[in-house]
C-alpha cells in the first residue's frame, strides 16, 4: 500500500510495508524541485535515516533498474 500528498513544496509518497511476517518501517519519499529524499524509522537506533539524491542519481537509479550487470553512464541531454 502506499500514499500520495502533494505538499506547497514536496511530492510526498509513503511506502506501507503489508504482510504477516518481517514487517519493515514505512519509506517516505519527499520529491523536490531539486532533490529527492528517502526517510525511514530505524526502531534499532530509535532515529530516522535519511538518504537525499539529487535529481541526476534519480534518474541513474530509474535507469539502474532496468539493465543488467555492469558500469554505466547516461548520456547527457544538451541543452537548447
Amino acid at each position: 500500500m502506499f500514499t500520495i500528498e502533494h505538499e506547497f513544496d514536496a511530492t510526498v509518497v509513503t511506502l506501507v510495508d503489508e504482510g504477516r511476517a518481517h514487517l519493515m518501517e514505512d519509506v517516505t519519499i519527499q520529491a523536490f524541485e531539486e532533490c529527492v529524499t528517502v526517510e525511514q524509522y530505524d526502531p534499532r537506533t530509535d532515529r530516522v535515516q535519511k538518504v537525499t539524491l539529487s535529481i541526476g542519481q534519480l534518474n541513474e537509479l530509474a535507469a539502474a533498474l532496468d539493465l543488467p550487470e555492469g558500469v554505466y553512464k547516461l548520456a547527457s541531454q544538451s541543452k537548447k
